[in-house]
């Protein structure tokens, strides 16, 4: 009678292990997010170059 028991609870546990079956895992795209500058800071560098060259020719 034991053995019958066991064997009957191992038989659940596997049909229950492979009740799911079995998906092919699906890979998620990724996103990219890029940081936005602020506009000052296309016109910061310009700027800041004009003055030390301003500096420079005063000299």
């Amino acid at each position: 009678m034991k053995k019958i028991a066991l064997a009957a609870a191992l038989s659940v546990a596997a049909t229950a292990g492979f009740a799911g079956g079995y998906s092919e895992p699906v890979m998620e795209p990724e996103v990219i997010v890029e940081d936005t500058s602020s506009s000052a800071g296309g016109i910061l560098v310009p700027v800041l170059a004009l003055i030390l060259f301003a500096l420079a020719v005063s000299d």
